[in-house]
């Protein structure tokens, strides 16, 4: 009899460490920094952002960010370049480190005025342990904008 429970009891125990398992890296958070190039603009300006995520699936996950785009300056004025998004991310494992993903979404740009319009981009993601992986990435966040960034993801 007594057995029987110390088998039941680890059985629970093995089972609420497994479904832990499972959802314990769905959401993540991460950090990056970049290069914007803007149509009309000399040069690239440095571009730094965060990100909160959750993972549905292997294949599909929602992401809400925040990045500073850029700063320019003439003369005595200066102009900060800011981006809200959400998006979802269809992703492509290559295998079990490596991923490719693909970014859908809707973004503000705002700066002296503000532009909302649909977001896209493309990336890779190598995952170093269950819980941090890098990424680089290409977005288009307005028709005369495009972004690369590198970044770090920390998954809970």
């Amino acid at each position: 009899m007594m057995l029987k429970k110390l088998s039941i009891a680890a059985a629970i125990a093995v089972l609420s460490i497994s479904a832990q398992a499972q959802t314990a890296n769905a959401v993540y958070v991460g950090a990056d920094v970049g290069s914007t190039t803007i149509d009309g603009l000399s040069g690239n300006k440095t571009s730094y952002g965060a990100l909160a995520g959750y993972k549905f699936s292997e294949n599909v996950a929602a992401e809400v960010a925040y990045r500073h785009l850029f700063k320019a300056e003439s003369g005595s004025k200066s102009t900060d370049l800011n981006q809200a998004m959400i998006s979802v991310l269809g992703i492509v494992p290559v295998s079990k480190e490596f991923q490719v993903f693909g970014r859908l979404g809707y973004n503000t740009v705002k700066g002296d005025s503000s532009v909302s319009s649909a977001l896209y981009g493309v990336g890779v993601q190598y995952q170093f342990t269950a819980n941090i992986g890098a990424r680089l990435e290409f977005q288009k966040p307005g028709s005369d904008t495009k972004n690369f960034s590198a970044g770090v993801t920390y998954a809970f």
